[in-house]
């Protein structure tokens, strides 16, 4: 047998392992939901830290893996800079947030944080595919993915390697620009198949911490009408805070560290909603 030959059954041997791998990792996830938003700047990672915040608290095994390549907000939204996962002969361990959370991001691979990385999408596809057949996640009862904005490379890929996506929730603010990029949203999950859970409006009306009253900044109840349209489900609104600004700031996720608050209450609604979702 040639040399070539041998190395050709090598790499064959190391890609079924890789198959077998990423199979079991899979098997064990309950379910794998997507946080999409069809724009940047809506407040997705805040979202998705929340999410899989609030829902470790009730109790859930909660894996929350950032595939936002180019900015990976997750550890500062922790409050986890600097930390890096542990890489052993088992594979790469996630930073284990609490008991029921642990996180994987790029962003924990990073030895400076303004670091650019400039990769075409086959590069992006093989890290994301890493961060689901390498990673020893264990068993979950959630995985929750923060997407980045739109419908590219890195989409197509999590979609493509997790097979099977129980369900996308998709953040949204009151703005006609913001909802014309939903719209494009909903329909990509259409067409790939992809179970509403449903739409957040975020940003929606500011309270004022002095008065008590709500401000529409950015209007209000427009993603709430399009939900309708659409005819998928509407998850609830979550009021513009300052306190969200501070709680991302800090790297303290609101629904750990403020859980009595108005808006922590007005997410956990929305928590509900998501369990209840078959």
């Amino acid at each position: 047998m040639t040399e070539e030959k041998e190395s050709c059954q090598c790499e064959e041997r190391q890609q079924v392992k890789r198959e077998i791998a990423l199979k079991l990792n899979l098997e064990a996830i309950k379910k794998k939901l997507l946080v999409l938003s069809g724009k940047g700047g809506v407040g997705k990672s805040t979202v998705s830290s929340n999410l899989a915040a609030g829902l470790s608290s009730k109790g859930y095994k909660v894996g929350l893996l950032d595939i936002d390549i180019h900015g990976p907000n997750i550890p500062n939204m922790f409050g986890l800079e600097g930390f890096a996962p542990m890489i052993t002969d088992l594979g790469i361990m996630p930073i284990v947030y609490s008991e029921n959370l642990k996180l994987i991001s790029i962003g924990f691979f990073l030895e400076q944080r303004d670091t650019a990385i400039v990769w075409r999408g086959p590069i992006k596809h093989r890290m994301i595919e890493n961060f689901l057949t390498d990673v020893r996640w264990g068993e979950l009862d959630f995985l929750i993915v923060d997407s980045p904005p739109g419908t590219g490379d890195e989409i197509i890929s999590i979609v493509q390697v997790l097979d099977k996506v129980d369900g996308a929730i998709i953040v949204a603010t009151p703005q006609d620009v913001a909802l014309a990029d939903v719209k494009r949203t909903v329909k990509f999950c259409k067409d790939a198949a992809i179970p509403i859970v449903g739409i957040i409006e975020n940003m929606s009306g500011f309270i004022c911490p002095h008065c008590g009253k709500t401000v529409e900044i950015f209007k209000s109840g427009g993603a709430e009408k399009l939900a309708e349209a659409y005819k998928v489900p509407f998850l609830g609104k979550i009021p513009l805070d300052s306190s969200v600004a501070m709680s991302g700031d800090e790297g303290k996720p609101f629904m750990l560290f403020n859980p009595d608050s108005e808006l922590a209450k007005a997410f956990s609604k929305i928590i509900d909603k998501v369990l209840d979702f078959k």
